[in-house]
């Protein structure tokens, strides 16, 4: 290869780190801050839900959730000896909840972990682990705003709970 070969490679790489890469650092920086504002989004949302329910506030729990929600149980059917799965709907809850949900577990009892798996796009994994059991969630952001559209839970052996 020629020098003036090398010479224009090194111009047009120079020219590439001038021009690019300013612009591609502003998009991380869009990227990184509007994944800060969904974020915190999210946690307000599952806070809503698992706090709406030891508060038996139904407003809180149905500003968490999706109107198609379904949160699911896989249990076993103890005529048949075979697993089933068991459902529960948005409106489900929202009606146990207002009936009072979890307000009769003491305060120092209410377990509210909260650990976001995973984001992509807009979609989010969420793990939120309340006195009793431990739910899978997945979260949608739908008309600008994330709730929870599906719930995949399991019941705590006993000595797991606090």
């Amino acid at each position: 290869m020629g020098e003036a070969a090398k010479e224009e490679i090194m111009r047009m790489r120079h020219w590439v780190l001038l021009v690019i890469l300013p612009g591609l650092s502003g998009m991380a920086m869009t990227a990184r801050a509007q994944s800060a504002a969904d974020t915190a989004a999210i946690k307000v949302t599952a806070l809503d839900y698992v706090e709406g329910w030891y508060e038996g506030n139904a407003e809180r729990m149905e500003r968490a959730l999706h109107p198609d929600l379904a949160k699911r149980i896989v249990v076993k059917d103890p005529e048949s000896g075979k697993d089933d799965l068991s459902q529960m709907s948005a409106l489900w809850l929202v009606q146990r909840t207002r009936q009072g949900g979890g307000n009769k577990t003491p305060k120092d009892q209410q377990q509210k972990d909260i650990t976001i798996l995973d984001v992509y796009e807009d979609m989010a994994s969420v793990k939120v682990v309340f006195q009793k059991w431990v739910d899978y969630v997945h979260m949608a952001k739908f008309d600008g705003r994330w709730v929870i559209v599906n719930v995949l839970w399991h019941l705590k052996p006993k000595t797991e709970q606090k």
